[in-house]
Order: C-alpha cells, then structure tokens, then sequence
C-alpha cells in the first residue's frame, strides 16, 4: 500500500510522464529515489535520520522492487491528438510554402498582372454590392465593410479599385511609385471622408451605426471626431481641407511649386490658354532666314540631301517622344552675323567629347559639323573615332530613330560620291558595296528576368549561411552570361569568396561559374553565372553600330556582344594577328564566317584580299567565287604551305618598296600613291598602284602542322614577325590548341588571341597563358584577349546564317568576277613525263608505295635497302610513284615528300592493280 501511495503521490505531482515515458529507469532505480526531493527543513531533518536508517531501506529496496505503474489512457489520447495536430500542421504549412516559393519564382510582371487581375475582380464585386441591391453573404459582406467604412462615398470605392488595377496592367515597370500613391490617397480619403461625416451633422455611435453608415462612415467618424472633440469644427474643416490637398498633390507627384505651371499645362490641353513658347510665323522665317545664312557642308557616306536640317529633325524626333511642339534648342544669333566656322567647331567638338565621354560615338550629324572645317586657312578634317564596345541599347535606339527621320532619298547610282556607296576600280568597274538590309535584326536584349532575380537569392543565402561579410550590389546582362557585382564589408578577404566557387555553382545549379576578383575599373568581384535563357547576337546588329559610328576602315570587323551589353568589334590592322582556338562545337567556325563577311561587307577588293585555307574542305565552300580572294579556296595541305611561301614573298616585295621610297607603313605609301606624290624611276615602265590589304584566313591549323611542320611554322613565324608594317595579316583557327600545333614561336609572334570553350585546362593555358576558357559554356561563349590587355573580356559570339551569307556572297559575286594570281600555288619544279608501262614491276611497285606511304618517308637508298634492289631499279621505281602522285619531285639530296596519308594506302595500291 504504501508503493502505490507513492506512485499515485508522484503521478499527483506530475511526473508521471517523464516516467512513463523511460520505464527501464524505472526499474532500475530504487522506489525512494523515484520520489521527489525533499526542500527546506523536512529536507535537513531527513538528513540528520538518514545515518541510523541507511543500511536497512537499502536492503528493503533490494528485497521488494517497485511495481510497474499502471496505464494511463488520457495519455496515449492526447499524444494521438496531438501527433494529428502536428501532422495537419506540417501539410498545411508545406502546402502554402509551396505556393510561396511558386510565386517568388514567378516573373514580377506575372505578379503584376495577378494582383491587377484581382482588383478587378474586387471593383465588381463591390460595385455589384453598393450600386445594385446584391442579396446573399457577399452582398451582406460588402454592406458592413465597404458601406460600413466608407458611408456615403461607397459608390465611389470601385471606381477607385479600378483605377488602381489599371494602373498595375498599364506600368507594371514602375513599383516604386506604389509606396507613394498608396499614402497619397489614404491622406486623400481621410481627409474627404472626414469632411463628409463634418458636413452630415458629424452623428456619434449613439446615434446609431446607421447615421454614421449615412454619413462619412467609420473612417470619416474616426478622422472628424477626435478634431471636432479637442478644437471644434471651426479648425477641423481647415485642417482636413489640408490633409486633402496634401493627399492630391502627393497622388499626381507635384511639389508646391510647380503648380502654377501643372495648372498651366493643363489649360493649354484643354484650350484654354495659349502656349507662349509656341512658335509663330516670325519664328519660322527668322528660323529659316538663320539656317540659310550657316555656309555649306560637304556629304559624307549616308549623310542626307544638302536642303535638310539636321538640327531641326534632330529636335523634332525628340518632341515627337515627348509628345511637345518643336522648339529651337540653341539660341538664335544676328542675322546680319553670319555663323562662324570656328563657333561650329567649337560647339561640335563639345558635342563629340560628351558622346565619347558618355560611353557612345558621336552622331552623324555631330560628324557632319566638323567635316571640312577651315581653321587658320587649312582644312582641318576630324578622325573617325573608333567604336566604343560597351554602347547602350537605349542610345542606339535614339539613334536609329534620327537615321530613320534624316534617311535621304534613294537617288542614282550615278550621282553618289566616289567612296560614299560605291568604289571606282581599276578601268570602268564600279563595285557598290552590299547592303546591311541582307543581314537580319535582333530583338532588344533584356536586363533583368526573374532568372536573375533567384540568383541574387542564392548568393546573398550562400553568404548569409557561410557568414560572409558580402551583399550582391548589382548585375549587368549579357546574352549568355550575367556579371552579379558582389561588394565586401571591411576587413573581409578577396579569398573568402573565391573558396565558395564549389558551394556557389551549387547554389545556383550551374557548373560554370566564373569568379573576376576583382572587376576591372571596380572595387567588386565579380561572379559571372550562365542565363537560364539564352540570347542570340546577330551579325547585322554589330556591324550597323559600326555605320553608324562611320568608321569606315575596311579591316574593322565584328566579334560580338559582352557581358555588359555592348557590342565587341576589332580593327584587324591593330591586331595585328589573332588566334581563335576552342573544341569542337564551340563557336570557331561561325567566328570565321563573322569575320569573312564582315570583311564582304565593309571592303572591296581593291581593300582588302584574302587567302584562304580550309583542309576540311567543307567549311569555307560557301565563299567560292567572290572578287575578294587572290587565289581559290586551298583544301591540299602541300599547296597552303606553298601558299604560305607566296605570302613571305609578298612581304618580302612590298618591304622593298617601303624602303625604296622612304615609307613606314604601307598605309602612308598607299596614300602617297593616291595624291600622286611617289613616281615610278625615269626608264621603268612599272606602274605604281596601292598594295590592298592581304588577309589569311587558316581554318585548321593542326591539319597543316601535321602534313608540313616546318615549312608551315617557317612561314607563320615569319608573316607574323614582319608582315605588320607590311599590311599582311593572320588569322590562324584550330580546334586542337596543343603545344606541338600551337607552338611557342607561333603563341610568341600572334599577340591577339580568342578562346572559346575547351576541354581542359592545359588548353586553355596554350592559348590565352590563363586559366578560364575551360569554364565557358560553348555555342559562341567565348574570351577575347586583343593586344595590349591584362585580362581577357567574356563575350558571346555574333552568329550568320547560311542564308544571310549566301546572300551577300551572290551580290558580291554579281559586281565583279575573281582574279586570281598564277604563282600561288605553283611548284617549283615541273614533274617528268616518265613511261607509265609498268610491266613486271607491279608487285615491286606495290611494296615500295606501300614502305613509303606506311613510313612517310621517300628516299631511294632507302628502297634499295628493304627492297634489295639496285640504285636504278629504285630510281625506276621512284619515278613510277612520281608519276602517280604518290612522292613529290626530286629536291637534289633531300628525301622527297610523300603527298599521300597513311588512310589513303588502299585506293593508292588499288589505283596502280587497275582496280575500280
């Protein structure tokens, strides 16, 4: 009995459960420890009895041990209520997170237009409750919130709803601006509402819930009582009409003092008043008067028709944005002082620092104003600038729409200027340039998707999680990548986030994360993240920015758009050579067909010929034909190292004729040439004409490393060491950037190189000296490392279709036929005519064909030796394999080069039996 009184004492105190809950240690213990402890002085009497006790309650515990205790059902019911609870709870929670995480992955304008949606949605149904008798519990819903809160002006609150949500759909661009409308018309209806419930004779709530729903409603009854209580009406009406005011002029956006001319624009809209700044018909003959008396200006390419304005559709276009009538931008000087010509420069030349200062080349018509400026009796002719990459869209945009407003009149072909659209060749052939309109447009490039969003998430949870000092201060958008701008806290390592690469790419489910510490120009890091969706840059969008910087040299070609969102162009004349490497599948060969026709499109082939090399045979098949080569696409390895020979020849000429004359650079000579200041010598019938710029193209250089290694790199090495000044140029591609293809000599003489996506990390050290092209993406994803930088640019490659190239290739094709130079690829020795009656020599000619294709090596000493046979049956034999095209012709000495692959031995042998 006395046990259970213990268990039902310790059950009453309760710490049933915990027991319950552990009843090995319940049997375990004995039953006076299973009570509770004694406290204060029951607790110091237990003590002192303790020591005449211990030795029998030890062995009375022994003895009887405690009994289990009895199940408690109220127990087990509760923890099965509450196991459900907790389970219930967890699924609806999961439930709503999911929906959470939906829509902060969902695209902000989605949100928008959700949110617009649903106040629509609300506006009728109020409307439906306050303007008609709606029966039911939503008409019952809306009488007691809507009517209860707004009293009388109930009627208005679904126009007010409605207003809002078409606000939403109309400029979902705009969420900052819903902070401010939000407390604008709470002010606004506080204060009308308040006037409201004044002028009804201001009822209390003992008046009942009814003359207050008649009156200003619970939120007139609670703005008007407490002003009406402390100070009387008298002060309450002035001090709402000011919480009114206040309210609207925080609705429209306007400060106090702009509202005489708010209220002024508005009574020109209405017609009320008249626009001052208008002009009148003395404003355009005095206009009209001033622009007559500016002198003249010569037409450059493109440039409109001598009676156009440039000033005044220039201003237009931009009234026209701003929905405004025209007005004059600059004021208007005596009309008895005619304009002089240094003021026009002075004012264009400020116009021109601002554009280059602003990141973008100047305008047409800034170009215009200084063209032929006549300062201190010379003619002072201003340099065309060079295209600056990181232009921005917006501008580009206003630019476009002034060329559409100043585009001139299509006129004769006959009447436009020898270099404007169309270039007088050698006797009467006139070759006009093709026209950027056979190249497609790209769409506007987008800067910022809720992509780019979610990973501005990632980052700144990666940090937050790894205690990181860092926040995410902005990103810029490229087509293929995005650049997030990551600023440290202080005393916070560089290092500390270039150890998160693994835990970054992991975050944001992408591989290829690329980490810049830090980003050139900022202190930022950067970290640059593949986009989810992808953009494609076309070729006609790059090189149009290049028109309409008017930069004409014919060696300008376009590469491309970076990660900022400006497009990527290089002068092949400042390269001076250049290097494009990257796997197979990587963008190499669509990198080749930019830069071919870019060349068709910008020069003619009195500027620029080209030489070009494809082993593939395949790739550069679309370009047979056009005026621009000097020779026909090569496809035989032997006759692009012959080639190649012909090209050091060249340069070996035209540095003759530099130095003969006294010239640098083959520009300065042929420019001499042109204004005739350089004559051939008395007695020489030579006829002194301008060196075009030559352009070698080799598509695969490790196909022509395999077949001729040293005369091939001979030649490179030479090209690229000397051909600068000489106006020779290289442009070497291959998919295989080894050490033994891309040699040292080679990488040591081609400063310029451009790295696509590789396999491995050694590659990528062969072509830029630096990791990094290993992490690109592929399909254009490349970096650009021009002559002169420290670090390479990320960009993705423009891309031509087969359509606009064949396009361009047939206009160019339909000016002018090729003309092509016999000593390209002509040998230097002839074959012999040798005797192709073999005879009883078959199976012998066999086996040598076999021993020299199999070992690549053609000597007759060496026939003689596996053969066993004499010195003129081994000459014989040679002979025959000349004659075939098996070995090429005797070079003295020298063993003799074997024109034929290993892979091709069986229709070799099959050629010399007679087979089919």
């Amino acid at each position: 009995m006395k046990q259970w009184a213990h268990v039902s004492a310790v059950a009453s105190t309760g710490n049933l459960t915990p027991m319950a809950s552990r009843p090995s240690a319940a049997k375990k213990q004995p039953a006076k420890k299973a009570a509770a402890p004694a406290k204060g002085p029951a607790k110091k009497a237990a003590a002192k009895k303790a020591p005449a006790k211990k030795a029998p309650a030890k062995k009375a515990a022994a003895k009887k041990p405690v009994p289990k205790p009895a199940p408690n059902p109220t127990g087990g019911v509760y923890r099965l209520v509450r196991a459900v609870w907790l389970g219930l709870a967890h699924a609806v929670g999961a439930v709503f997170r999911g929906i959470g995480q939906g829509a902060k992955n969902l695209d902000p304008a989605h949100r928008k237009d959700g949110v617009a949606l649903l106040l629509l949605g609300l506006a009728l149904i109020v409307a439906a409750g306050t303007w008609s008798n709606l029966r039911g519990p939503v008409g019952d819903l809306v009488e007691t919130l809507v009517t209860g809160a707004f009293g009388r002006l109930d009627l208005l609150v679904p126009i007010l709803l409605a207003v809002i949500a078409v606000r939403f759909i109309r400029h979902p661009e705009k969420p900052e601006a819903n902070g401010r409308i939000v407390i604008g018309l709470s002010a606004l209806v506080i204060g009308v509402l308040g006037q409201v419930h004044i002028a009804c004779g201001s009822p209390a709530r003992s008046d009942g819930m009814q003359a207050i729903r008649d009156a200003g409603g619970l939120i007139g009854w609670s703005a008007a009582t407490p002003l009406t209580y402390t100070m009387g009406e008298m002060l309450a009406v002035p001090l709402l009409v000011l919480l009114t005011v206040f309210g609207l002029l925080v609705v429209t956006a306007t400060p106090v003092n702009a509202i005489p001319q708010r209220l002024r624009l508005l009574g020109v809209k209405l017609g009320v008043l008249h626009d001052p700044e208008e002009f009148s018909d003395d404003d355009e003959r005095y206009d009209e008067q001033w622009r007559e008396a500016l002198p003249p200006r010569g037409r450059r390419r493109g440039s409109a028709p001598e009676d156009y304005d440039p000033d005044g559709a220039e201003q237009e276009a931009l009234s026209r944005r701003r929905g405004r009538p025209r007005r004059s931008a600059v004021p208007q000087p005596d009309l008895g002082r005619p304009m002089d010509a240094v003021d026009v420069a002075a004012a264009a030349a400020a116009a021109l620092d601002g554009a280059v200062l602003h990141g973008m080349p100047p305008s047409p018509i800034v170009a215009d104003l200084t063209q032929g400026v006549s300062v201190g009796g010379r003619e002072e002719t201003t340099p065309t600038p060079t295209p600056v990459p990181a232009a921005r869209l917006k501008q580009e945009r206003l630019k476009a729409e002034v060329a559409d407003l100043t585009k001139p009149a299509p006129e004769a072909p006959a009447d436009l200027p020898p270099r404007a659209e169309q270039l007088q060749l050698s006797g009467d052939i006139t070759y006009s340039l093709p026209s950027l309109d056979l190249l497609a447009r790209g769409g506007p490039g987008k800067a910022r998707s809720a992509a780019n969003d979610a990973v501005v998430a990632s980052l700144t949870n990666v940090f937050s999680e790894f205690k990181v000092d860092a926040a995410v201060t902005g990103f810029t958008r490229g087509p293929t990548v995005t650049r997030y701008e990551v600023e440290l806290g202080p005393a916070v390592k560089v290092e500390r986030i270039t150890a998160l690469t693994k835990n970054i790419a992991y975050a944001v489910a992408s591989p290829d994360v690329r980490i810049i510490s830090p980003i050139p120009g900022k202190s930022a890091v950067g970290i640059e993240i593949p986009n989810t969706d992808r953009e494609m840059v076309n070729l006609g969008d790059v090189l149009r920015l290049a028109a309409a910087a008017e930069d004409d040299h014919p060696m300008l070609v376009a590469l491309g758009k970076d990660v900022e969102g400006g497009y990527v162009m290089a002068n092949l004349a400042k390269m001076p050579h250049v290097l494009v490497a990257g796997a197979t599948g990587s963008g190499k060969s669509s990198c080749i067909n930019c830069l071919i026709t870019s060349i068709m499109v910008r020069a003619t082939p009195e500027d620029v010929r080209m030489v070009l090399v494809d082993p593939k045979r395949v790739e550069l098949t679309a370009y047979e034909g056009i005026p621009h080569l000097i020779t026909p696409i090569i496809t035989n390895p032997k006759r692009a190292a012959e080639a190649l020979q012909w090209v050091v020849r060249e340069m070996d000429l035209r540095y003759d004729d530099l130095a003969a004359y006294g010239f640098r650079h083959i520009d300065d000579f042929n420019q001499a040439i042109r204004d005739g200041k350089v004559k051939s010598p008395e007695g020489s019938e030579r006829e002194l004409q301008p060196y075009p710029y030559l352009l070698v193209i080799v598509d695969e250089l490790a196909d022509l490393m395999m077949v001729a290694p040293r005369d091939v790199e001979d030649a490179i090495v030479r090209i690229t060491q000397l051909a600068r000044a000489a106006g020779i140029h290289l442009v070497l591609a291959t998919q295989r950037p080894s050490v033994d293809v891309v040699t040292g000599l080679i990488k040591a003489n081609v400063p310029s190189r451009l790295a696509f996506a590789t396999s491995s990390l050694a590659d990528s050290r062969v072509i830029l000296d630096q990791p990094g092209a290993e992490k690109l993406i592929g399909k254009g994803d490349g970096l650009f490392l021009p002559m002169g930088a420290n670090k390479p640019t990320r960009m993705q490659g423009a891309f031509v279709t087969e359509e606009e190239v064949a396009a361009v290739v047939q206009h160019c094709k339909d000016q002018m036929a090729p003309v092509f130079r016999d000593d390209v690829t002509v040998g230097t020795k002839q074959k012999k005519e040798i005797d192709e009656d073999i005879g009883d020599d078959l199976d012998l000619l066999c086996q040598a064909a076999e021993l020299v294709v199999s070992t690549q090596f053609g000597s007759t000493s060496m026939l003689q030796r596996k053969l066993r046979v004499g010195f003129a049956k081994a000459g014989r034999l040679m002979d025959l394999m000349e004659s075939r095209n098996i070995v090429g012709p005797s070079e003295g000495s020298k063993a003799r080069d074997v024109l034929v692959k290993p892979d091709e031995l069986d229709g070799v042998l099959a050629q010399i039996r007679g087979e089919a």
